[in-house]
């Protein structure tokens, strides 16, 4: 079995084997000591040989004389690399948000069309619960190391949750002066359409089913937020994106979410009747 196959299934044991012993103490069962030791020295394991597995892969590659940047981009894989690169933006979008700073992306002249208000409620209500078990569980389970996992777990789902919705806020959807479009969804989405593929724009209210980026067969690409989208962009060409996990794709019809679609609707077809200025 090679390095690579033994630390994803390692991985593939370890953790669902960690998260039972966390719920059957949630549940008030107390499993025995030497359980839980074994536990823990067995996530011990599975981390020290990820990493090392990690470095192994990336030390052979620059033995094979690829530069730091090329040896890791080898050694890690390409989702991991994107879903921590999405991890560090939403960071940076929590700073942003706490700060107050204007949003990304969004320069003068631009419209910027947030799309949160379907969510709002329910990330609140996530980061409410979130934090109500985090005291539950404090009170449930008395063993410390159990205790330690838990509210790293518990702390960082909050953490996270709170910067993903930042970075919904920090980043909307924006229509320049020009008539492009960007399309966004927090750190996990970014397309740029240019002026000249967008063929036609309307307010369009739908509720598709699916998942946050879904593609159906004959083009039509749904950004869908809290379940529904109300713009519907259809385009002259196709336009390539780059879904949450790298996969790449091609939509030759939009469909998002704006909380004022009228204004989104009115910016490109204003953008698209008005003359360009004389220089």
């Amino acid at each position: 079995m090679s390095r690579v196959r033994a630390a994803r299934l390692a991985a593939a044991v370890v953790i669902p084997g960690e998260l039972l012993l966390v719920l059957v103490a949630a549940a008030g069962v107390r499993p025995p000591a030497a359980v839980l030791a074994a536990g823990e020295v067995l996530v011990a394991a599975a981390l020290l040989l990820e990493a090392w597995v990690l470095r192994s892969l990336y030390a052979a590659e620059r033995a094979r004389g690829a530069v730091p940047g090329e040896a890791l981009r080898a050694a890690v894989p390409a989702a991991a690399r994107r879903l921590l690169l999405h991890e560090l933006r939403a960071g940076a979008s929590l700073v942003r948000w706490m700060l107050r700073r204007p949003p990304h992306g969004v320069a003068a002249g631009d419209l910027p069309a947030a799309y949160t208000g379907p969510q709002t409620a329910m990330m609140y209500g996530m980061v409410f619960v979130s934090v109500v078990e985090t005291a539950v569980l404090a009170l449930l389970i008395p063993w410390p190391a159990v205790h330690r996992v838990v509210l790293v777990l518990d702390v960082y789902g909050v953490a996270l949750l709170l910067a993903m919705h930042a970075a919904c806020v920090t980043r909307p959807h924006v229509v320049r002066p020009d008539g492009s479009l960007r399309l966004r969804y927090g750190a996990l989405f970014d397309l740029a359409v240019p002026a000249d593929a967008i063929a036609s724009a309307r307010v369009d209210r739908r509720y598709p089913e699916g998942r946050l980026v879904s593609l159906s067969g004959d083009g039509v690409l749904d950004l869908i937020v809290g379940g529904q989208t109300t713009v519907t962009v259809k385009l002259s060409r196709a336009v390539g994106f780059t879904r949450p996990l790298g996969a790449r794709g091609e939509a030759r019809v939009l469909r998002f979410h704006a909380d004022d679609p009228g204004a989104v609707v009115a910016a490109l077809r204003g953008a698209a009747v008005t003359p360009p200025r004389q220089g």
